[in-house]
């Protein structure tokens, strides 16, 4: 039986990061193997889970991957683990129409219990009134706790208990206002680990301290062990392409083994583990690089994959690193770019010279593009095939004049480049929910 738990809150800011990290920290602390989760499809958060547990931080997106594949992604993450966390998103009945996508159909999906974080701030018994209220609005959701974030002071904290208690609703944690716990953030949400290693370290471990003397660590424990048995079976990235028409087939004809170039370091940090696993599952050597250090892509690469992150916030040292840049303006082999990747492959960012793959400019736009996309495939690419539905989300603040037709389009809008044996898209995947993208990649490169 895989325990597990799922950090909700009542709205964004409440502090799920806070005590999700938090309490992923003080289970390791306490000697535990935690397996680390996220609802939705961010990419920041996950990383600060990876740090405080020493596993990759996963995603658990059904708008993504699908309802059926929530609960095996969930059992392949939390192989060998003795607890999985999982954080969920924005409120917890947040999401598309019906709350789907939400922390909620989440939880659902993998049958979990909840705890959920809520902001005292300027509450005393009305506490109790929204607790009852989430705990009643869908009886398919169990909420097994609460945790008390942001209490002033012991009076504060006394008449919030007070008020709970009638509310069958247990308080399995009160964290005191503390200035200065908070993880910086800026234009697109937290400041990724990547960036602040040192300084994210620090803060995991005083999230770590903070959970442990303010929260019931043996409770919350209990409460995920409260969790049924899973049904079913976990993912895997193998069966996941032995499931692909026509195109796994590539991958039991190879002999010799690809490498895949993945850009990475502070530029380039946004990426789900799947996405590697099912490389390495159809015959790659997933070989990382730093756009930002590496004067040379890594030696022998078959493929070039340059994902998303903050371009933007280093653009100056992307702009310095011309033989780099050189050497991606003359790659032969296939490129696969997202959001920051497409910064990058542009002729400017900013008015900074980038690597000019594609004949563009972007820059950075005061308006914010997020949201989930259902989009339909226009021409064949060198992962996907005309007509193909994908499903993707945006997430930036940034406009760049693409030229040509678009290469993916949904009701409403449009968006991607393809050339060649190029690929770049605003537009993120979830490989899980498109496991062919790896092999028809792979054969690319070949």
């Amino acid at each position: 039986m895989v325990a597990r738990l799922v950090v909700a809150a009542p709205s964004s800011g409440a502090g799920k990061t806070t005590i999700a990290t938090g309490l992923m920290a003080a289970l390791v602390q306490a000697g535990l193997t935690v397996s680390p989760h996220k609802a939705g499809p961010d990419y920041i958060d996950p990383g600060y889970h990876a740090l405080a547990t020493g596993r990759p931080g996963r995603n658990l997106d059904p708008f993504l991957t699908s309802e059926d594949l929530v609960a095996p992604l969930f059992l392949h993450g939390a192989r060998g683990a003795d607890i999985a966390i999982v954080e969920g998103v924005m409120g917890l009945f947040d999401g598309l129409p019906d709350g789907y996508a939400s922390t909620a159909h989440v939880a659902r999906l993998i049958d979990a219990p909840v705890v959920l974080v809520v902001d005292a701030t300027g509450q005393g018994q009305s506490v109790a009134a929204l607790v009852h209220g989430f705990a009643g609005f869908d009886t398919r959701v169990r909420i097994g706790g609460v945790i008390l974030n942001r209490v002033g002071s012991d009076r504060h904290e006394e008449v919030c208990r007070a008020a709970l208690d009638h509310s069958g609703v247990p308080v399995l944690g009160v964290i005191r206002r503390t200035p200065g716990i908070e993880t910086p953030s800026r234009h697109l949400g937290l400041i990724p680990v990547a960036e602040r290693r040192r300084e994210a370290v620090e803060a995991v471990a005083r999230l770590g301290d903070l959970v442990t003397e303010g929260c019931d660590l043996k409770a919350l424990v209990r409460l995920a062990h409260t969790a049924p048995m899973p049904a079913g079976e976990a993912w895997s990235p193998e069966a996941a392409l032995a499931g692909c028409s026509g195109d796994a087939a590539h991958r039991s004809e190879r002999r010799t083994t690809t490498k895949v170039a993945v850009a990475g370091g502070p530029a380039f940090t946004f990426g789900y583990a799947e996405q590697t696993e099912l490389l390495q599952a159809a015959g790659a050597e997933v070989v990382p690089f730093d756009p930002l250090r590496d004067e040379r892509l890594p030696e022998g690469a078959g493929g070039l994959i340059l994902p998303g992150g903050f371009p933007e916030m280093h653009v100056q040292d992307l702009a310095a690193n011309e033989p780099l840049k050189r050497e991606i303006a003359a790659f032969g082999g296939p490129i696969l770019a997202e959001c920051g990747g497409l910064l990058y492959l542009a002729r400017e960012l900013d008015g900074h010279p980038m690597v000019g793959r594609i004949d563009a400019k972007s820059e950075m736009s005061p308006r914010l593009t997020l949201g989930y996309r259902d989009a339909v495939v226009t021409r064949d690419t060198i992962i996907g095939r005309t007509g193909e539905r994908v499903r993707g989300h945006e997430f930036h603040r940034t406009v760049t004049d693409l030229p040509g037709e678009r290469v993916y389009r949904w009701r409403g809008g449009a968006d991607g480049y393809a050339a060649g044996r190029i690929l770049a898209s605003y537009l993120h995947l979830h490989w899980a929910g498109t496991p062919e993208a790896a092999t028809r990649f792979v054969k690319e490169c070949g």
